[in-house]
């Protein structure tokens, strides 16, 4: 029998990020985590997910770098589990998919929205590049080959434009493709 292609380990960006977040239980736990919940508790009475699940879950986004696993009580051992810099740059991620979920939904049938802390204005969240200030969501931005590219992620993306990176950053490419 082959050998289990773990997503993580491909390298397409999109498998490796849903292999971190795409299980929905973490997408939850990370929101919740978003709302200031810390402690096991919390997240078992706000989710209602069983012992063994939260258990498992919260292991993984520890050691995925999501969440850090502090003491807060010694006797007996109490932890409470707080977002990292990692965890918090989901953040984005979450507001995109939300935005895309009440996107399909009427206005009254909005169960939350995200809103201006100061003014309480209702936001309509989009994705731009950080440089030009543009969307990014229409056809006039493409995915292409990175520089790390195998050579099938270079054939998949061969009639794109090529990338002129921003980032100096090289990693050593996986051996899958998406």
């Amino acid at each position: 029998m082959p050998a289990r292609i773990r997503l993580e380990d491909r390298e397409c960006p999109l498998s490796r990020a849903a292999g971190i977040v795409g299980e929905w239980w973490t997408v939850l736990l990370l929101h919740d985590a978003f709302d200031g919940y810390t402690r096991f508790d919390q997240f078992q009475a706000n989710l209602g997910i069983s012992t063994s699940m939260l258990t498992a879950r919260l292991k993984t986004l520890v050691a995925d770098g999501l969440l850090e696993r502090r003491p807060y009580q010694t006797s007996p051992a109490r932890y409470e589990y707080v977002l990292t810099d990692l965890g918090r740059s989901l953040r984005p991620v979450l507001v995109a998919l939300a935005a895309w979920g009440n996107s399909r939904l009427d206005a009254e049938q909005r169960s939350m929205v995200l809103v201006d802390a100061q003014t309480g204005e209702e936001t309509d969240p989009i994705m731009v590049d950080r440089t030009t200030g543009r969307r990014v969501d229409g056809e006039d931005f493409v995915f292409t080959a990175g520089p790390a590219a195998s050579e099938a992620f270079r054939d998949r993306y061969r009639d794109t434009t090529p990338v002129r990176s921003r980032s100096a950053t090289v990693h050593k490419p996986p051996e899958r493709p998406c």
